[in-house]
């Protein structure tokens, strides 16, 4: 199992998950970050430090958060942002692309990233 970004990241990308997994495992998209499912070893170092409670772990996701667990996992496929699997993150593997339920919500006003 693995953990799994949901809605409260998009639009804020604070990135401190990204500094703290081990594994490089959480992904750059264009309004969120996703967590590549087949790479993530379960550490939890992400879930302590985001400062706003997005990440879950994917067996205890709320019911509103659901949908998210195939939304990390389809990011990666090539109908999304073909990145398949990378072997970890760093800023150049970075993309534009979002997920289309997640391109689909309307911006928000409270933008950080």
């Amino acid at each position: 199992m693995a953990y799994v970004i949901a809605d409260p990241c998009i639009d804020i990308k604070d990135g401190a998950c990204t500094l703290a997994c081990p594994a490089d495992c959480i992904y750059e998209g264009g309004r969120m970050f996703y967590i590549h499912p087949d790479e993530c070893i379960n550490c939890g170092l992400c879930l302590s430090i985001c400062p706003v409670d997005a990440i879950h772990y994917d067996e205890e996701l709320p019911e509103a958060a659901r949908p998210f667990a195939a939304v990390n996992r389809e990011f990666f496929g090539a109908e999304v942002s073909g990145l398949g699997d990378p072997g970890g993150w760093d800023k150049s593997v970075s993309v534009e692309a979002d997920h289309p339920l997640v391109a689909a919500r309307p911006k928000s006003r409270h933008q950080i990233a």
